[in-house]
């Protein structure tokens, strides 16, 4: 994690963990000291990916808290303000390109992130968003791999229009894996959140990454049968920029249809876009 903007975003995320919990302002003050440091650290070891080096600092400053799961209320609020909005615009989603438009528009739903707010109206964000289409666009070539896919998500919000495009596949016969966080960090949809929304009744298996307090995706420590799935499957479908950054790292996958928002300029600078593109990216 060489770019120093990275360091800044993870910064501002610790301190809206601390609000997100009422912790005073001088509390926050500590905890972003001791952020620091520990960042300084962690850029000592070069084998660390951006995911691995956000996820200690995220458990070391969940410690410091005491507590764990400090956007318990956000997840909630997010959940509810995305079914609302599904349930006045899924009549409009009438084909495979539409669906994962929607679910990336709903990976906005991630907050702390250095430039980038999370909109208090999303149904007039999504029906301003949506008329543009996505940025980069290999729907097409994406829809013909869906045979076996392994689905990672992301955020909370942004599952309940996971749900939406995974209906669409499901009943078209397409079979589905998909990988939810193990535990509880920032925003992301663990196993709890995706049962809440019926997940498990739009795909073939609904599993955990077991990973622990984990973002992005930790290869060394996924369940054997989530191994076993991507050895077998067709695709890979990755929600989310932390997904993205985990994934880019391993040679020799399945092809992999990146689903994101580029909600950091480091981001979009790297898949050469506008910060705030929206993407469906095929990568074989």
């Amino acid at each position: 994690m060489s770019d120093k903007r990275c360091s800044t975003c993870l910064l501002s995320r610790v301190a809206y963990e601390g609000e997100c919990v009422e912790a005073g302002t001088d509390t926050i003050i500590q905890i972003k000291k001791e952020a620091e440091k520990i960042i300084d650290f962690l850029l000592t070891e070069s084998k660390w990916t951006h995911p691995m080096i956000a996820s200690f600092l995220h458990r070391s400053i969940y410690s410091m808290l005491s507590c764990q799961d400090p956007f318990f209320q956000v997840k909630s609020l997010s959940d509810a303000d995305a079914y609302a909005t599904t349930s006045l615009v899924r009549g409009r989603l009438l084909s495979f390109r539409d669906y994962v438009l929607a679910s990336v528009i709903a990976n906005t739903f991630d907050y702390a992130v250095q430039g980038h707010d999370v909109t208090t109206d999303f149904l007039t964000f999504f029906n301003e968003t949506f008329p543009h289409g996505l940025d980069i666009d290999d729907t097409d070539e994406i829809l013909t791999l869906c045979n076996r896919v392994v689905y990672f998500t992301d955020n909370c919000g942004e599952i309940v229009f996971d749900k939406l495009l995974l209906e669409f596949l499901h009943c078209r016969g397409v079979h589905l894996t998909v990988v939810v966080r193990d535990a509880p960090i920032l925003n992301d949809a663990t196993l709890k959140e995706a049962r809440e929304q019926g997940i498990e009744d739009v795909c073939d298996l609904l599993i955990s990454s077991g990973a622990g307090v984990e973002h992005g995706i930790r290869f060394d420590l996924l369940p054997d049968v989530v191994r076993q799935a991507l050895d077998d499957c067709t695709l890979i479908i990755s929600k989310g920029m932390a997904n993205y950054e985990s994934l880019r790292e391993f040679q020799g996958l399945p092809p992999v249809a990146y689903l994101l928002c580029a909600k950091c300029q480091p981001i979009a600078e790297e898949l050469n876009v506008f910060r705030g593109a929206k993407i469906a990216l095929l990568r074989t």
